[in-house]
């Protein structure tokens, strides 16, 4: 097989992974219906314009039918290429609208300098295209976040908000008038940038908020990353951590009634115990075993760890 075959073979693969991906997600969460009208919110970034791209590959399959329009909010950035997403929307024959809002100034204007400007940018953008979707008629507003924005946001809310919070894949706006969707919920942010290369999308840099050093989602996106290189598949284990949530087992008393517990009560995920049972994968160094093989390790019952300690050697 020649290099170009096999980088062609490469590219299908990753696009069937993703069209999957973002199949199943919107499939989980119920995020397209017949007849809706979607406002794919288009930065110019490499998730977004996958997005859009992976939605129309899906629209042309699908069995609901649902219309796109992709929305690029012009913040008035110096030097932003105007004409680059007109040129590219009107290539590819997708209906677009280019909202002109100099959220820009305001933004300096009010932030000091070197204080970060993500929180107010963003709640500024996001108001535009509110507004924007209601004028337009959209019944869903699709957002480009993928699995590891989402995880990062799961951390920044937990080291600097004190919640378990993050973005989840549907949700309704904050002012109760829309349902924003995040079809890219199941995909890997580094899938994305090997299918940004492969399409060669002409990505515009934002020089508002990316040029900005040390700022806290940065510090947990390379946290992350370092765990994702030393310790493969912690990652899928803590996004499906968010799918497998369960409220007796924290500290939450909205969620779950501590105060009426009573013995010998039967609770869904049953009683205390210090971890699950926990399933590891057996590997062996001589290769004459699949990888997909387990072994099940059986966590010691609160007995038997009573009757360890008790029996225990002193000194």
């Amino acid at each position: 097989m020649s290099k170009k075959s096999k980088h062609e073979l490469e590219n299908n693969k990753l696009n069937k992974r993703l069209r999957h991906a973002v199949g199943d997600a919107i499939n989980d969460f119920n995020m397209i219906e017949e007849g809706d009208k979607i406002m794919v919110c288009l930065s110019g970034g490499k998730d977004s314009y996958a997005l859009l791209d992976i939605l129309r590959q899906l629209q042309a399959s699908a069995p609901v039918d649902f219309e796109l329009i992709a929305v690029n909010l012009d913040q008035k950035q110096p030097g932003f290429p105007e004409h680059v997403l007109p040129e590219y929307l009107e290539s590819i024959g997708v209906p677009y609208k280019i909202v002109e809002e100099d959220t820009y100034s305001v933004v300096k204007r009010v932030i000091e300098e070197g204080k970060t400007t993500c929180s107010l940018c963003s709640r500024l953008r996001r108001g535009v295209l509110y507004r924007v979707a209601k004028e337009l008629g959209c019944t869903k507003i699709a957002l480009g976040h993928h699995r590891d924005d989402i995880l990062q946001t799961l951390f920044l809310n937990m080291f600097y908000g004190g919640k378990l919070k993050a973005m989840p894949p549907k949700l309704v706006s904050d002012n109760g008038e829309h349902i924003v969707i995040r079809p890219l919920a199941y995909v890997k942010e580094k899938d994305l940038e090997r299918y940004a290369e492969s399409k060669q999308f002409p990505i515009i840099p934002c020089n508002l908020c990316g040029s900005q050093p040390n700022l806290q989602r940065q510090v947990i996106k390379e946290m992350l990353q370092d765990w994702d290189k030393r310790f493969p598949g912690r990652i899928e284990s803590m996004f499906s951590a968010m799918q497998n949530v369960v409220p007796s087992h924290l500290a939450d008393t909205e969620l779950f009634d501590f105060a009426s517990l009573q013995r010998g009560q039967k609770l869904k995920y049953g009683g205390d115990l210090a971890f699950d049972r926990e399933t590891v994968p057996q590997r062996f160094s001589d290769g004459l075993e699949d990888d997909s093989s387990e072994i099940r390790v059986e966590m010691p019952t609160p007995k038997k760890i009573i009757n360890i300690l008790a029996n225990k050697p002193k000194g």
